[in-house]
């Protein structure tokens, strides 16, 4: 049975920088036995930094790392894992190609050979990892086929896989980071169960995040972080939403989106019998037919792969349709290339914001234009004005509250909620005639989320048209004027979104139709 007051993990005084950034400044943080510890804060408060920490992929500049009371001193995540500390990413360490037995055993790999000449492939056990894997898999209830290709697995399983994986190499201590940004709300209950399970097993449980409901929900405490430094604990049941958010943003947050009822005028993106192939071939898209008018947010509700992804593809251009037509401002833009339609005036916040929304190894300022480098007053002649450049940089930097020392660090450097600021800035800054907003604040913290959502409103409000393409029902419900649901591919409803429940809606996502 656990020991509630046995610490099993503590950092006294870490102390980390990076060349014109002090992420954490002289942070304490324990963990004690099975419990889940939550740590909140913006994006860049310094939460994951930490954990890198304590996981052995940064090393400290000053501080001291104990587990079960000794000091120990890591070099690298495979000492974090003798030390029983496992570690989930929020981008997902795993090889698709490989079964999800092969992925827990990659980098541990038993020697079964019996000879030397043997062939290397002969000594991978896959079997009894097979048989471990299902066996961890029945006591925690994660419900995986360790014979699964993990390229196969949906996003939710996947990250069970991760779990199994710490737990494999006899991980008593698990660090989650960002657990829930790529789940849907179906898949996030899902792992609260299971984490609820490893906390019977007595498994310890660092819960990193910046979404205030699920903390209130699942964490035994709460350790906020603000600009590199603990600012404060909680307790959930003396703690609500307004509380936190305030903490960790340094200011009142408004958590509700204030929003006056929309005027549309004059459709703006137009689109008829629109037909979608994925990237294997496979329809993901059916014979969709809407519209969006100046003025309004359409927001498309649906579980993430009913073709939500493949949707916003076609229209920003970076996929091409098998059939139906595509209208922008009565222009006929079918198949047009991501120049023709930014030209059209579409601006595009993509879902995926490292892979489709900046060059992470380019400038602040450099990623600001990259819709417009080649036209003045960013070039003349074939020649980059770096001096408009870095006035348009700068200006934009400070308009949209980008955190940075400079314009010229790399947007990889960036924490997620300043690269999300980067790519907004950059698309609501130019003359636009229709916004597709994909998934816009996922992975964002409570202060990033209400500036971006003011952002969407406030271009509503000037006339333009706004497609919102979002899992959180939240999101949806707080900005969408109509929703329109997907399901398989198709539009099964479009309601006006002062009319509808987050039940029914969720009950429309889920294929069943609660009007009939």
């Amino acid at each position: 049975m656990a020991d509630s007051n046995k610490i099993v993990l503590e950092a006294r005084g870490i102390t980390k920088k990076f060349p014109g950034v002090l992420a954490n400044d002289n942070v304490d943080f324990d963990l004690r036995e099975g419990e889940v510890h939550a740590l909140l804060g913006e994006n860049g408060a310094g939460k994951s930094t930490l954990m890198n920490i304590l996981y052995g992929l940064y090393k400290p500049d000053g501080g001291e790392i104990l587990v079960n009371g000794q000091p120990i001193s890591m070099h690298s995540p495979k000492d974090a894992i003798t030390h029983g500390i496992g570690m989930v990413h929020q981008h997902f360490m795993l090889i698709p190609v490989f079964t999800v037995a092969e992925n827990i055993m990659l980098g541990s790999e038993t020697d079964h050979r019996t000879k030397p000449s043997e062939s290397p492939l002969s000594i991978l056990d896959r079997e009894e990892v097979s048989r471990l894997v299902s066996k961890l898999s029945d006591k925690y209830g994660f419900k995986i086929d360790p014979h699964s290709l993990v390229g196969d697995l949906p996003v939710g399983v996947q990250q069970r896989v991760e779990i199994v994986k710490a737990l494999y190499r006899k991980a008593s201590i698990l660090i989650l980071d960002e657990p829930t940004a790529v789940l849907t709300p179906q898949e996030a209950d899902d792992l609260f169960q299971i984490i609820r399970e490893l906390k019977k097993q007595g498994v310890s449980i660092i819960f990193i995040t910046h979404k205030l409901r699920e903390v209130l929900a699942i964490a035994d405490r709460i350790t906020v972080m603000r600009a590199g430094k603990v600012v404060g604990s909680a307790i959930p049941s003396e703690s609500d939403e307004h509380l936190l958010a305030t903490m960790m943003v340094g200011r009142e947050v408004i958590l509700t989106v204030d929003k006056q009822p929309a005027t549309p005028k004059e459709t703006i993106l137009s689109v008829r019998d629109l037909n979608v192939s994925d990237q294997r071939g496979l329809h993901a898209v059916r014979n969709l037919s809407f519209e969006v008018k100046a003025g309004e947010i359409l927001g498309i509700a649906g579980v993430q792969g009913n073709g939500q992804t493949e949707l916003a593809e076609a229209l920003s251009g970076l996929l091409r349709i098998d059939g139906g037509n595509i209208e922008l401002d009565g222009k006929n833009l079918t198949n047009a290339t991501p120049r023709q339609l930014t030209n059209n005036g579409l601006a595009n916040i993509p879902e995926d914001r490292q892979k489709h929304g900046l060059v992470l190894s380019y400038t602040i300022a450099d990623n600001t234009i990259l819709c417009d480098y080649y036209q003045a007053p960013f070039n003349k002649n074939g020649v980059l004005q770096q001096g408009e450049i870095d006035r348009y940089s700068r200006r934009l930097i400070s308009e949209f509250d980008v955190r940075t020392p400079s314009p010229y660090v790399s947007a990889g450097k960036l924490s997620g909620g300043n690269q999300q600021k980067v790519i907004v800035a950059r698309e609501l800054s130019r003359n636009v005639k229709l916004v597709i907003a994909s998934q816009p604040t996922r992975g964002l913290d409570v202060g990033s989320i209400e500036y971006i959502h003011n952002q969407i409103v406030q271009m509503r409000d000037r006339g333009v048209a706004v497609l919102l393409i979002s899992a959180e029902l939240d999101e949806i419900l707080a900005l969408s004027d109509r929703i329109s649901v997907m399901y398989r591919g198709e539009i099964v409803t479009t309601v006006d979104a002062k009319s509808i429940s987050k039940e029914k809606l969720g009950l429309w996502m889920a294929g069943i139709h609660p009007d009939n």
